[in-house]
């Protein structure tokens, strides 16, 4: 009895896909540490959480919006997972031989708190489902193939704007006043998705060309 072989992965996805899931995982390890960019003050996790944008803009683009949802999907895995890992090392007795400065930054650096972690998977599965679908959205319009760049900012700018609000409301309403907090993170995801997307984005449609033509 014959089987019929596995349907084959572009190569330029399954890169995409490991990529993605690395990601997911570090940028909320990045997210502890709070950036100076000239005037502008950001949570670090911004950058990786704009590769991920990048990345769901650009298997939309090679593969289409049901590739990039899935993506998306299967993103809650290693996030999950990393989490679940997390607080079992936290709980996990510490070794008495082990840097005493590092015994008191490990949990500071990689704990949070529940409210905050169901806060991170709603903002990630809503803002990257939606810059999926508004990315999506242009491109089946006149632009089909075209200002890739253009299309992949405003789907970044929409979709941060709405990250923000999720993560910050869900996060800090009612523990602190979170207006001017919302403004500020609200405003410098927008200049970082109109400076870092369009470029990053040329960039990985073009990388990912070229991996496919490679197959």
């Amino acid at each position: 009895m014959t089987t019929s072989p596995a349907p084959a992965i572009p190569r330029s996805l399954f890169v995409f896909a490991l990529f993605y899931g690395g990601m997911v995982c570090i940028s909320g390890v990045l997210g502890v540490k709070q950036v100076a960019l000239g005037p502008l003050a950001v949570e670090a996790g911004i950058f990786g959480f704009l590769l991920l944008v990048v990345m769901g803009s650009a298997v939309t683009e090679l593969h289409g919006r049901n590739a990039a949802d899935a993506l998306v999907r299967w993103g809650f895995l290693p996030l999950i997972i990393s989490a679940a890992l997390i607080q079992l090392v936290l709980a996990l007795p510490t070794d008495s031989g082990m840097y005493p400065p590092a015994i008191a930054a490990f949990p500071i650096v990689v704990g949070q708190g529940a409210r905050m972690m169901i806060a991170g998977l709603i903002s990630y599965g809503t803002s990257q489902t939606l810059n999926v679908l508004i990315f999506s959205k242009l491109k089946s319009g006149e632009g089909r193939g075209r200002l890739v760049w253009f299309r992949g900012m405003i789907a970044s700018v929409i979709s941060q704007v709405i990250d923000t609000v999720l993560f910050i409301s869900i996060s800090f309403y009612g523990e602190r006043p979170i207006m001017a907090l919302m403004a500020g993170q609200m405003a410098t995801k927008v200049v970082l998705s109109i400076i870092l997307v369009p470029p990053l984005i040329t960039a990985f449609v073009a990388i990912g060309r070229k991996l496919d033509a490679r197959a």
